[in-house]
């Protein structure tokens, strides 16, 4: 069996679902909106279904400042804030991922693309 890896940057398409969606939001009954989550799980289910990884896992930024803001004070200071949306959808992703059996990796002072880029 061919061996394939796939390291997956939560943020990256956590926001690109969130946004994808901003025009009609995926509410649920309870008022929620699920976007981050539905589009998230629906980029998972596709990779894990056209893929076939034989290795798997999604990785998260670390909460707190990373080496480049050490280095650079104004690294990303203009940044809009997290939408709450998305904060709330965090921890539901993360236990859907655990539910999944992938594993989460997360290293402090550095965000998730420097990780997937070693």
């Amino acid at each position: 069996m061919r061996k394939k890896l796939f390291l997956l940057d939560a943020y990256a398409l956590i926001y690109r679902s969130y946004y994808a969606f901003i025009r009609n939001p995926r509410i649920n009954s309870k008022n929620f909106n699920t976007s981050a989550i539905f589009g998230f799980v629906n980029t998972l289910e596709e990779v894990l279904r056209k893929e076939d990884p034989s290795h798997i896992a999604v990785v998260f930024d670390p909460p707190g400042p990373t080496f480049r803001h050490e280095e650079y004070k104004e690294y990303k200071a203009q940044r809009e804030k997290t939408p709450e949306d998305i904060k709330l959808a965090i921890p539901i992703i993360k236990d859907i991922i655990e539910a999944y059996n992938i594993d989460i990796l997360e290293v402090d002072g550095y965000e998730a693309d420097d990780v997937v880029g070693t």
